[in-house]
């Protein structure tokens, strides 16, 4: 049985928590840690059988009994941690991004050189169910050639203006999982990135420095062309799509509901909305990805998101954000560490 200590106990943190309890075999949390431990997560912690409770993180670094490490804590905080963890010997899955800061990622693969730590990233949406659908008809040569990559990621409103002003920004944030899942479903790096934005949902975020509406291009080093759609705010839910066309035809998957009724009636035809947001969308990926985190431990075997697959969605937004500011095409090229 694997021994794993979560490092933050925030709304994240208390997700992996929980499903590693419910649902992941060979591996079992043994202690967390949050430097705002209060009563209430002390009390949930406890219930869920987690037998050691800290404010200091450093004390699971310092156990022996524990194998391996899940970084939940807040973005600023995940680079040094894993420098920390992998010093310790402790395999480390962390949550993206790395690092906003390129140096400090840069950090974390000098410090894995070195080590027989495995370290995975938290791209979760590689492991929902529809996207891994897309990816198989494509590694399966169902579509041909790749032509075009179409995602559309809208979420159902936007964050509070705090979270806002240090997110890093909105390709940073939101977008990243979108620039990791045009690589995951083509197999292929991106090139290039033109990116246009502007504030249509709330002026505060403008006020704020960001940017909460979006289209991406990126031209792929296969030949294919991807675009990427965002916005902060959809009235209908969080809207989550993909589509790859190619020679042959394409695959797309849309979104996921509470069932799949249509109401047709002389009033007209209805059916349920998406789910309203990550938690109920993505819940069954969270499960899956700690699941071939710990598989990979192990049986020795590489995992699923390796660090350079964290590392190029942050090239990518680094590189949109460029191309924001100065209107015009960037070739990830220019993005150096």
């Amino acid at each position: 049985m694997l021994n794993i200590g979560i490092i933050g106990a925030g709304r994240i943190g208390k997700v992996h928590a929980e499903s590693i309890t419910y649902h992941v075999k060979d591996a079992q949390v043994t202690a967390i840690a949050d430097p705002f431990m209060n009563e209430e997560t002390t009390l949930w912690a406890k219930n869920l059988g987690i037998q050691n409770i800290y404010t200091d993180y450093k004390e699971i670094l310092k156990d022996d009994s524990i194998d391996a490490v899940l970084i939940c804590s807040s973005t600023d905080t995940h680079a040094d941690i894993s420098v920390e963890a992998i010093k310790a010997n402790k395999h480390v899955f962390c949550e993206k991004p790395i690092s906003q800061d390129l140096g400090k990622i840069k950090e974390v693969m000098e410090a894995l050189k070195d080590s027989n730590v495995k370290y995975q990233v938290g791209f979760n949406r590689r492991f929902d169910h529809n996207f891994e659908a897309v990816r198989n008809a494509v590694e399966e040569g169902k579509i041909g050639d790749i032509h075009i990559v179409k995602i559309t990621s809208r979420d159902p409103d936007a964050p509070p203006i705090e979270y806002v002003k240090v997110s890093g920004g909105m390709f940073l944030d939101m977008t990243i999982h979108d620039f990791d899942m045009v690589r995951y479903l083509t197999s292929s790096d991106v090139v290039e990135v033109y990116a246009a934005g502007t504030c249509l949902v709330d002026p505060a975020i403008k006020d704020a420095g960001d940017i909460d509406t979006a289209i991406i291009t990126m031209k792929l080093a296969n030949g294919a062309i991807a675009v990427i759609d965002n916005s902060r705010k959809a009235d209908y839910g969080y809207d989550q799509r993909a589509e790859v066309f190619g020679s042959k035809g394409q695959v797309a998957v849309t979104n996921d509901t509470n069932s799949t009724a249509v109401i047709s009636t002389s009033e007209g035809v209805t059916a349920e909305k998406p789910l309203y947001f990550f938690l109920e969308r993505y819940m069954e990926s969270f499960s899956k990805e700690v699941s071939l985190f710990v598989r990979a431990i192990i049986d020795d075997t590489e995992v699923p998101v390796t660090i350079n697959d964290g590392l190029q969605p942050v090239l990518i937004a680094k590189a949109a954000k460029k191309s924001l500011d100065e209107n015009r095409p960037v070739l990830l090229s220019e993005i150096t560490m």
